[in-house]
């Protein structure tokens, strides 16, 4: 799950340590599968706490102080309201749901285009808890959560997701995987859209898996259509 200069060791408590446990877990299910087998006005904004109705916001490396219905003039990132403790934020009606903790997320109208049609070249992810590179993306143009697994040969999903997206299973072939807790079924197909930002590639590979999954496993039948590299936190992938 860790492979050498990926990702960065850091004390294992709470949540962090039950993200690293369940992450340890999928990627042991999934490895099991043979391998055969611009956006002009983007945003990448975090939740970095609350101050009464007021959200301390990260936008693209910036601290910004907003109430509900103020704006930052800058990149036009509106606070809309508060949902729990869920900063609901918009730009350009594009609405995001930010929690304090959870990775950066891109927020963004897509200009006209290649890169409205996906035909961006690079994908730049920032290090979320625990030391894991988590995205926002789309399956089949729906939006998903992915946390990179370069131990993952394929594209992972949980069937509640499967079912979700309403990926049609009926054609898929049915797995038997080796785990730590012993065998278990899964079924491959190929997703037709799989995107990132302004990037998207087509055909790809992948598996749901009957286990329950906080994120969207991003596998190798994904990452190898890419040339990458980490820079200190942040990943970049670069199209191939």
């Amino acid at each position: 799950m860790r492979p050498a200069g990926l990702h960065r060791a850091r004390p294992r408590t709470g949540r962090r340590a039950r993200l690293c446990r369940w992450a340890a877990a999928a990627t042991a299910l999934v490895a099991g599968v043979p391998a055969v087998l611009a956006q002009d006005l983007a945003s990448d904004v975090a939740l970095g706490g609350r101050m009464g109705d007021k959200a301390l916001l990260m936008v693209q490396g910036r601290t910004v102080v907003l109430g509900v219905g103020q704006s930052e003039g800058q990149s036009r990132v509106r606070l809309l309201r508060w949902d729990g403790d869920a900063a609901v934020v918009e730009q350009g009606g594009v609405q995001l749901r930010l929690r304090v903790g959870q990775a950066p997320l891109r927020l963004g109208v897509a200009a006209s285009g290649a890169a409205a049609a996906g035909g961006g070249r690079e994908i730049v992810i920032p290090m979320g808890p625990g030391g894991h590179f988590l995205t926002a993306g789309s399956i089949n143009g729906q939006a998903v959560r992915f946390m990179v697994d370069t131990g993952a040969t394929l594209i992972a999903l949980p069937r509640s997701e499967a079912t979700r997206l309403g990926l049609d299973l009926r054609g898929a072939r049915t797995l038997v995987t080796q785990t730590a807790n012993g065998p278990a079924t899964a079924q491959l197909l190929q997703l037709q859209r799989v995107r990132i930002a302004d990037v998207e590639v087509y055909n790809v590979m992948a598996v749901v898996t009957e286990a329950p999954m906080p994120f969207v496993l991003l596998g190798n039948s994904f990452l190898e259509r890419f040339q990458w590299r980490r820079d200190n936190d942040v990943l970049r992938l670069e199209k191939r």
